[in-house]
């Protein structure tokens, strides 16, 4: 097609999905953006120097919770404030998957974000879902769109906002409950916790908190061997990664600081730590001021993953090694070195 066709008809289809409040697809843009930035030499073994970051749909207003479901070949992610999830495949582009994603009720006074956040898939091909505007940890089928409640409760109280899920081989679930999804935040009357916590939930549905004393934890994963979790705290006055051990059951035996973000942020980099996600060999890719941030386990900076946008949360995807990203309005992919936990070369 001639490139003046070309453009006509990306500009006509990008005119046509925002009428219909649906994402713009980028297999139509095909756009590269932001760039690679190596802090220390092994940063390349992981992302390469020349790795493209493609642009695969945009058109959010906060994209979210990306997740790859292995049995059918595709991502969901969330917008978390238009209550929608989304779905993307390599051959089907982007497209509305599920809405409302979170909260299906009609009193959203209260709510800041009514929609679904954090994702992560299951073996089996269902997907775990931190339920935000519902508050609420659930499980979801994307074959027949049907949500069950895991929790709803911690000591009877009603949870702030789920953000971020991981899932341990067991079948606990580890999640962050601060109170971004409210309208006031910490000061909403709606919020019943104490805390802003870090949490278990075990397969017997038993709930129990592992840490209060975070501000705002956010983004959390698992290590390889499942015995450390890893939780971003969102707090600009204290911008840090915790490092949990676990003992077998999953409660914690120690914590410490991993890494800490103040000197990006005092350096007018936009972002916070937010979501994370891991690598089959234990690095570290976590959203932080400025992109997102790629460490060693000891939280060595190793480089960045620049988009341009602040980045909310990541996940691989496709064959292990491919890495998307949820940017501020777009979504993007990088082609890295790396493999994801669960994938195989």
């Amino acid at each position: 097609m001639p490139n003046g066709f070309r453009i006509a008809a990306a500009v006509l289809s990008c005119a046509l999905l925002a009428a219909c409040a649906s994402p713009r697809d980028a297999n139509v843009q095909n756009a590269s953006v932001g760039r690679i930035v190596a802090f220390d030499p092994a940063f390349h073994a992981l992302v390469p120097q020349d790795a493209r970051i493609e642009r695969i749909a945009d058109g959010f207003e906060w994209s979210e919770g990306p997740a790859w479901v292995a049995r059918g070949g595709y991502l969901l992610f969330d917008d978390v404030p238009a209550n929608t999830m989304h779905r993307w495949s390599p051959r089907e582009g982007a497209s509305v998957f599920l809405t409302p994603s979170g909260y299906a009720g009609t009193d959203t006074a209260g709510l800041r974000e009514a929609g679904a956040n954090g994702l992560e898939a299951e073996p089996s091909g269902t997907v775990l879902l931190a339920d935000s505007g519902s508050r609420l940890i659930a499980r979801f089928d994307p074959v027949t769109r049907r949500k069950t409640t895991l929790a709803a409760t911690y000591k009877g109280k009603r949870f702030n906002s789920p953000n971020d899920i991981a899932l341990r081989r067991d079948g606990a679930v580890f999640f962050t409950d601060p109170p971004y999804g409210l309208k006031g935040i910490d000061e909403s009357p709606l919020k019943e916790q104490p805390v802003n916590g870090v949490y278990r939930l075990d397969a017997d549905g038993a709930v129990h908190l592992l840490d209060g004393a975070l501000k705002f934890p956010n983004g959390i994963a698992l290590s390889p061997d499942q015995r450390t979790l890893y939780v971003g705290n969102s707090d600009p006055a204290y911008p840090v990664w915790m490092v949990y051990r676990l003992d077998a059951r999953g409660d914690v035996i120690d914590r410490r600081v991993l890494a800490d973000a103040s000197d990006l942020i005092a350096a007018g980099a936009e972002g916070a730590p937010d979501g994370l996600c891991v690598s089959a060999d234990g690095h570290l890719f976590a959203s932080a001021p400025g992109g997102l941030l790629v460490m060693d386990a000891d939280g060595k900076r190793l480089g960045m993953i620049e988009t341009g946008a602040r980045v909310s949360n990541c996940a691989f995807g496709e064959d292990g090694r491919t890495l998307f990203l949820t940017s501020h309005t777009f979504v993007a992919r990088v082609r890295v070195n790396a493999t994801g936990l669960g994938f195989t070369r």
